[in-house]
């Protein structure tokens, strides 16, 4: 899974499968697969320590957690090394063994519940020394280390000297010759926790999002007041040689201008800065938000702080400014649900990638690269994360930026288009229409806000329809101007409104009136109803020439059940709200005797969000139409929870999909485990229902919805040129009507009538769902006898240095 990392701005052409249901329903073939080794002998013999140095981030927890629950599946010994590395340096309590309930009611927990600290013994030889001697008596030979380059560097150390550290133990007799034998050799594996997000080679870094929500939560409450009061607010967030986290909030909030160190401004910026404030009040805007990472400077190097930004605003344009520092509030907090699957995922992997180690395997860090996961050579990483820094000491901020990625770039280009680009004096002569499909999804909005701003600067003219293509057919269309989009981007629901309405029986109508306002494109953003829907205008072509304009879809839809994509907007809210709920209710079982809850999520027959919340919140099972359950499944699932309520663990979540079984409903489900778990539980039900469509859009649904706005009229651009002829325009291609999705790394541009071989119609699904994979993830958490696939376990890769002129694939 990936985030705002994966927005990138690559038109790779993506590889499709087109397997079929039987395939696809189910993860027994990957369980049982003829390929995979026992995963459950693998660590059998060895030992496992884990430890969080640095500073703590949200999701540290998380991966903990899989760390010890997957060593312990693998027969290995897990070892707690508790304060980082001053507790290995110290040795004794602070090294201690694991359990599987040990890391129970870790997972809605921020920061490090097993401590971090910042340790100058180990940076000496001697310190290093204690640490290899409190591990070699522990018979610990891999060591898994959460934190930030510096405490990854520290690790790489460690390894290089490991056998300078042995020989000098053995000769001053604090170890015996069997246990240097023992101990010849240590395997690192690093994950990255750090907020700032500033770890090259890692798409997202453990801990980032959840600081994005925590930042987002201040600005919208911010925003409000600000707007009552005609304020400029000018907001400090963490980022000392990174930026991310400053950028992606503009992006988010539709902030009027963001400082971040990667790309200082342009002379004369206060001037420029001055003049964009008083254009957004010019055009009716009550507030003004300005975002300034803490290491923003100008292009001589000298420091840029808030309250010269405020100085400024005060001296120059008199208004009302206030300023908030933001401080350890964007590391606190419950970690996203994002957060907590990452630092699953990647728990699982290190551990994977510990036992397959060899002497001749170098320290290697664990990260997602798109959906898949992937080993970097952690010095490699650690080189280029040193090498943007160097590029900004010596003022190559081009290069900086280059070296941060594509999707950091990206960024920075929607971002200096939307706030900084005119409106063009002259008109395309084209004119756009943006409509909603479907349910509400949270990040509709941010992605309307995002086409009609980028569309006006293109020079069109753009209109808003309002009720879907009901409302194409009863021409309840307006031209829409840029202040009437302003504000959108944190708004949930629907701001135009929007119907499951299909537009087949309006064919007429909807021609009549893309005639009548002159419509050249439509850009359609919405759920499985906007992809059905587009396909039936394309079908309506043959008869209808005015329907013969391109148009592209852009998925929005809690289910996440669109083909073509793996990201819907609006799913990634549905799931924080989901995985928040889950903790509240596991929660209210908090003293009381044992409890089980069953708690229904929406999705259709797509099993997403049950999937994907039921590893965010460390559900026991989670039942969906995909993956086919029988009785006796549900039978061998009730006796696993009987068996351990009977231990210390004093909670149980089960998740079951909507539509994932017509007879076994949620009523079935429960009242089975009330039956079956007297004496030892009693159960508690709930159906989360429409509140899973609503709520403020997080972070990754502005930032994807702002993202697929920009790139999908940039497209429209192109294409409406492309299809003119003599002042008409005539699409009648199959790459005239494309969705545009996320598929792996990449946002591609994909003909709506090639999709329909990878639709289930029946079922509203894809054929092919990434998230399948993670399933027997969810069942190993949760302490079920299965066996994991390994057949497509990650391999080592090398970073790609990103510089100026080189290939940005």
């Amino acid at each position: 899974m990936n985030l705002y990392s994966l927005l990138s701005d690559s038109l790779e052409e993506p590889v499709f499968t087109t397997e079929s249901r039987s395939e696809t329903r189910t993860d027994k073939k990957m369980l049982h697969g003829s390929q995979h080794y026992e995963a459950q002998t693998l660590g059998v013999g060895k030992a496992i320590a884990v430890l969080t140095s640095g500073g703590d981030a949200q999701g540290m927890n998380a991966a903990v957690r899989a760390v010890v629950r997957v060593g312990i599946y693998t027969g290995a010994k897990v070892y707690f090394v508790h304060e980082g590395y001053q507790g290995m340096v110290d040795g004794g309590d602070n090294i201690r063994e694991a359990t599987w309930e040990s890391v129970s009611m870790m997972l809605q927990l921020g920061g490090t519940v097993i401590g971090s600290a910042r340790c100058q013994d180990f940076r000496a030889r001697e310190g290093r020394l204690k640490a290899a001697c409190n591990l070699i008596k522990k018979g610990i030979t891999n060591l898994c280390v959460i934190g930030g380059d510096g405490s990854l560097t520290g690790a790489d150390t460690f390894r290089a000297e490991w056998s300078g550290l042995l020989a000098d133990l053995l000769k001053a007799g604090k170890i015996t010759s069997d246990e240097a034998k023992k101990s010849s050799y240590l395997n690192i594996v690093g994950l990255v926790g750090s907020i700032d997000n500033d770890f090259c080679g890692t798409d997202m870094t453990i801990g980032t999002d959840s600081a994005l929500h925590r930042i987002m939560e201040i600005v919208d409450a911010i925003t409000t007041t600000a707007q009552s009061h005609q304020r400029t607010f000018v907001l400090e967030v963490m980022g000392r040689h990174c930026g991310y986290l400053a950028l992606v909030t503009a992006l988010a909030c539709g902030a009027d201008w963001v400082f971040i160190p990667e790309s200082p401004p342009e002379e004369n910026w206060e001037e420029h800065l001055c003049r964009r404030l008083s254009e957004t009040r010019g055009r009716g805007s009550r507030l003004n938000i300005i975002i300034v990472a803490e290491g923003a400077i100008d292009a001589s190097g000298k420091a840029i702080t808030s309250e010269d930004v405020k100085s400024l605003v005060v001296k120059r344009l008199g208004y009302d400014t206030r300023v908030t520092i933001l401080g350890h509030v964007q590391r606190g907090g419950t970690p996203s649900a994002f957060d907590r699957i990452l630092g699953s995922r990647m728990g699982v992997e290190a551990v994977m990638a510990l036992l397959e180690g060899t002497p001749d395997t170098p320290a290697c860090v664990v990260s997602l690269s798109g959906n898949q996961a992937i080993r970097l050579p952690l010095m490699e990483c650690v080189q280029v994360t040193k090498e943007v820094t160097q590029a900004m000491n010596e003022k190559r901020f081009g290069e900086a930026l280059k070296l941060r990625g594509r999707s950091f770039e990206n960024n920075w280009s929607v971002y200096r288009t939307l706030a900084h680009i005119r409106p063009p004096s002259t008109k395309s002569g084209y004119n756009l229409a943006v409509l909603n499909v479907g349910a509400p999804a949270a990040g509709m909005n941010a992605a309307v806000r995002s086409t009609v701003r980028i569309g006006i600067i293109q020079g069109h003219r753009m209109f808003a329809v309002h009720d879907g293509f009901e409302g194409l057919a009863k021409a309840q269309i307006e031209e829409i101007g840029w202040g009437g989009v302003g504000g959108w981007t944190g708004q949930g629901g629907s701001r135009l409104g929007t119907k499951r309405v299909l537009p087949k029986k309006y064919l007429e109508e909807i021609s009549n009136n893309i005639s009548n306002f002159n419509i050249h494109g439509l850009i359609i953003i919405g759920g499985y109803e906007a992809f059905t829907g587009s396909l039936e205008l394309m079908e309506g072509r043959s008869k209808y020439e005015e329907l013969c304009i391109p148009f592209v879809v852009i998925p929005a839809t809690v289910s996440n059940n669109v083909p073509g994509s793996d990201f819907s907007i609006g799913a990634d809210t549905a799931l924080n709200t989901i995985t928040t709920t889950c903790d509240r209710i596991k929660q209210s079982a908090a003293g009381t005797k044992r409890r089980v809850f069953i708690i229904e999520t929406m999705g259709g027959y797509c099993g997403y969000l049950a999937t994907m919340a039921g590893l965010a919140s460390g559900a026991d099972a989670a039942y969906i139409y995909e993956e086919p359950f029988s009785i006796h499944d549900l039978q061998t699932n009730v006796e696993h929870l009987t068996e351990k309520m009977k231990t210390t663990v004093k909670r149980g979540l089960i998740l079951r999909n909507e539509k994932c079984n017509e007879n076994y409903s949620t009523d079935f489900v429960f009242n089975l485990y009330s039956e079956e778990g007297k004496g030892t539980f009693d159960c508690r039900k709930n159906v989360l229902g429409h509140m899973q469509q609503g709520g403020t859009p997080t972070p990754f649904d502005r930032n994807f919805g702002t993202k697929m706005g920009a790139k999908a009229v940039m497209w429209m651009t192109g294409k409406v040129k492309e299809c003119s002829r003599h002042g008409r325009i005539f699409a009648n291609t199959a790459d005239s009507a494309c969705l545009l999705g996320m598929r792996k790394r990449s946002l591609v541009f994909q003909p709506l009538v090639d999709l329909k071989s990878e639709t289930d119609f029946e079922h509203r699904l894809p054929h092919h769902q990434w998230w399948l994979k993670l399933r027997p993830i969810l069942k190993i958490l949760a302490k079920y006898n299965i066996n994991l696939d390994t057949t497509e376990a990650a391999h080592l890769e090398h970073i790609t240095r990103k510089r100026s002129g080189e290939s940005q694939m």
